[in-house]
């Protein structure tokens, strides 16, 4: 549990469900996806006794930038400016320090755990689950060798859905890119999904599902005929690939996964 003090004026738009982005700067704390986050309204700065919890929630998506990077949307959801520079006298006020276009920020999105409500929630088949979005990773440490695949369902405003991670043994790094991308629109079918919009960084498969590129390895010609199959069971699934960079979230599942299974080796 991670718990940040926040003015009453950002904790009465997060009490009534505008605000469900906040700003951090020399992030302390190390903010990351999947961590609960504790809000305490100050009431009286400077005034400990004053402060009380006034929600939960959990973190489900985090962007990092510098402040001068920030495009429209991402300031719109940070708060409302007049200009980038009210933007950086803001962030400086909220900072206690002098803060530049070239400061490193998070754009920490999060999700309100309301009382008796698990932060694991999904809602199946539903307006929020009906038409995602599919990140899907996968790495082989040795190409073949040690081999782990990840991916994170989002519904459209971003939210993290799923976020999953599976060790596949020794395999090539190609495999494990397509396992990910099975693992993940079976979730999707799951959930009752019916329009999914996938995102890899993976030149190859993106191709290939595409039809643009031939398969030539055979050893994927059974998985891509099994994907095939399971892209038909939607009403639509769009393939883009991403620069790595946008691919973060499944990268670090695929990571994580391979990183404890080398603990245990």
């Amino acid at each position: 549990m991670k718990t940040l003090i926040l003015n009453s004026r950002i904790v009465d738009d997060i009490s009534k469900g505008v605000k469900t982005t906040i700003l951090q700067i020399n992030d302390s704390q190390n903010i990351s996806i999947d961590d609960e986050l504790e809000f305490m309204d100050t009431v009286g700065r400077g005034e400990s006794a004053t402060w009380h919890r006034i929600g939960m929630a959990k973190v489900d998506m985090i962007v990092e930038k510098r402040l001068g990077e920030l495009d429209a949307n991402e300031l719109k959801d940070v708060g409302a400016f007049a200009s980038r520079v009210e933007m950086l006298r803001a962030a400086s006020v909220y900072a206690g320090c002098n803060v530049t276009f070239d400061t490193h920020a998070k754009i920490v999105h999060f999700e309100i755990i309301k009382e008796g409500e698990s932060a694991d929630r999904v809602v199946h088949g539903t307006s929020e689950t009906t038409e995602i979005k599919l990140f899907a990773d996968g790495g082989s440490r040795g190409n073949p060798g040690p081999s782990a695949c990840g991916f994170v369902l989002m519904d459209m405003a971003g939210r993290v859905v799923v976020k999953r991670g599976s060790y596949l043994g020794i395999t090539t790094n190609n495999q494990a890119e397509y396992q990910a991308l099975k693992l993940g629109l079976e979730e999707a079918l799951h959930i009752q999904a019916r329009r999914v919009h996938v995102f890899m960084d993976s030149m190859l498969v993106i191709n290939q599902m595409l039809g643009i590129f031939k398969i030539k390895n055979r050893d994927l010609w059974p998985i891509h005929k099994e994907l095939t199959e399971v892209v038909g069971k939607f009403n639509k699934v769009s393939f883009t690939q991403v620069p790595r960079e946008l691919n973060k979230l499944a990268d670090r599942v695929v990571n994580e996964v391979l990183n404890e299974v080398g603990r245990h080796q």
